[in-house]
């Protein structure tokens, strides 16, 4: 029986679709979202994909298409989408999907396709990856960036002049400091951050309220997960959902260090993150 993954945020269609191929003899399971699909691709195997393009917004299938190509790159890989003018989401993921199809779709033509597609497979070889923190590593300057651009539009974090390099130079130590936490064998605790130290520290001197510091971390984990989202054909998704948990923990480790810095000026802490 084959077992097929079906992500779908819709749920009349996502209902409709799951009664439609169970009838005919698919094992299905249906998911509702993107964390739901990736969490199901890295334990579990399956040797169809059907996904909704824009989940819930558009292209953001192209996250579960990838994770399935690089988890399981013999299964086959379908995508829908009703939205076909999108040409920038589509050109981004015909390199991965084997087929996209266009909503509303006829229920034998899906089924005379999935077992076509079934009974020739086509062997592929898995999709090379990068860990998180190599991701990040190389792509600093990017990240860097995208977190000024978002700071540029906040008026209450640009109501204080700084330089560029004011604004930014904590920056790529604290995301070292990140990419060393990502490596960090799981039983290990990380160490103090003596950079979201000083940076807490120095925001201070400068004239930023300590809601100004929470929200430059707030952006930086933005930034960062933007990053991933742009490398998203390199990730090893076997990994990435605990590293996305250890993103947000160390992030959050570095605030907390940066605020205790920023309301006892001079004074040192040495939790563990």
């Amino acid at each position: 029986m084959p077992r097929v993954l079906l992500a779908e945020d819709d749920d009349a269609v996502r209902g409709m679709l799951q009664a439609a191929l169970e009838r005919d003899g698919f094992d299905v399971v249906a998911v509702a979202s993107v964390p739901e699909a990736l969490s199901r691709i890295v334990v579990e195997d399956f040797d169809v994909l059907l996904s909704d393009l824009h989940m819930p917004c558009a292209g953001d299938g192209f996250t579960v298409v990838s994770a399935m190509r690089h988890m399981h790159p013999s299964a086959v890989t379908l995508v829908l989408s009703g939205y076909p003018e999108l040409d920038e989401a589509l050109s981004a993921i015909r390199m991965q999907a084997d087929e996209i199809l266009v909503k509303p779709i006829e229920i034998p033509s899906l089924r005379e396709l999935i077992r076509r597609k079934l009974a020739n497979p086509v062997t592929r070889r898995p999709l090379p990856t990068q860990s998180v923190a190599s991701i990040l590593e190389n792509n600093l300057d990017a990240t860097i960036q995208g977190w000024m651009t978002l700071v540029e539009h906040d008026e209450e974090l640009t109501c204080i002049p700084l330089s560029f390099e004011d604004r930014t130079g904590h920056l790529p130590n604290l995301i070292a400091d990140l990419i060393y936490r990502l490596r960090l064998p799981r039983t290990e605790k990380a160490e103090f951050s003596v950079p979201a130290h000083q940076h807490g520290d120095l925001r201070r001197q400068q004239g930023y309220t300590a809601a100004m510091v929470v929200e430059e971390s707030r952006i930086l984990q933005v930034s960062i997960f933007n990053t991933l989202q742009n490398n998203l054909d390199k990730v090893d998704f076997s990994k990435v959902l605990r590293d996305v948990i250890t993103i947000a923990d160390e992030v959050d480790s570095q605030l907390k260090q940066a605020v205790l810095s920023y309301v006892e000026p001079g004074g040192t802490s040495m939790s563990a993150a």
